[in-house]
């Protein structure tokens, strides 16, 4: 791999993490359209650097959110901060358990099968659409939200089901409101992505890579960037209810990808 394809693979990965249009969909349809060499799937170490870079985007947009949950948990009291911390905390529950319980079997998903990502685009695409014609509340994600919110984050774990798309479609069909929907589907999958990170540091996998620092470096800026501009064009859309836009994106590569799945 070099620079060029180092910096596509941070733009892609940053954009794509925050937009309804699954990042792990894009990547495989990507990997079947380029082939297995194209993409770094053997450099564990430069998928780390670039989930870090869009977690670390996150953390930078709602830099004001995490510093205030910081303060509130603090002060060692069962105010709002630490209900939302909870929440966050049951959100986690239901993906870390797959992705503790059943790393094999989801590894094998993503082989390139582009039927399996085409029909989960496609059902994206239909959560995103049933969520664009719910009304707006002001209701807060409550506990048994959270919950089931997890699960669609569970869920995603699948190629072609959208994370933020799912989580956040969930959020809006259980009546929550759009921008705290948005808001708590970004900060919830922050603690999964460190955690994921810091098993694979301390599993020892990362020592073997032979990247290079300098690529490593330039998808890292990439990633982060793409990641910054998403997030904050994701938060403006919800609000705006234009969801639909990305359900007929996703339904159309839904489309493109089972007919290339066929071919093939």
């Amino acid at each position: 791999m070099n620079e060029f394809d180092a910096v596509i693979l941070g733009v892609i990965q940053g954009l794509t993490e925050f937009l309804p249009v699954s990042s792990s969909g894009h990547l495989e349809i990507g990997k079947a359209i380029l082939g297995d060499d194209s993409i770094p799937s053997e450099s564990l170490l430069f998928t780390v650097v670039l989930h870090f870079a869009t977690a670390l985007s996150t953390l930078v947009v709602f830099r004001k959110d995490v510093l205030e949950i910081l303060k509130g948990l603090f002060q060692f009291k069962w105010n709002e901060e630490t209900q939302f911390s909870l929440k966050i905390i049951i959100s986690m529950i239901p993906a870390a358990v797959v992705g503790l319980l059943f790393e094999e079997e989801m590894e094998i998903l993503f082989g390139g099968n582009l039927l399996l990502v085409g029909f989960m685009l496609i059902i994206t695409a239909l959560l995103l659409w049933l969520a664009d014609k719910a009304k707006n509340t002001e209701k807060p994600v409550s506990y048994r939200n959270a919950f089931v919110i997890g699960i669609s984050q569970a869920i995603a774990i699948l190629p072609g089901i959208s994370r933020s798309g799912a989580t956040i479609s969930t959020s809006v069909l259980l009546g929550n409101d759009k921008s705290k929907a948005a808001r708590f589907s970004f900060l919830m999958v922050v603690p999964l992505i460190l955690g994921k990170i810091a098993k694979d540091i301390l599993s020892g996998d990362l020592a073997e890579s032979t990247t290079e620092s300098s690529i490593l470096i330039i998808g890292f800026i990439a990633a982060f960037i793409a990641g910054l501009f998403a997030c904050t064009w994701m938060i403006k859309l919800v609000r705006n209810s234009k969801l639909s836009y990305f359900a007929i994106y996703c339904l159309i590569v839904g489309i493109i990808a089972i007919g290339f799945g066929y071919a093939n």
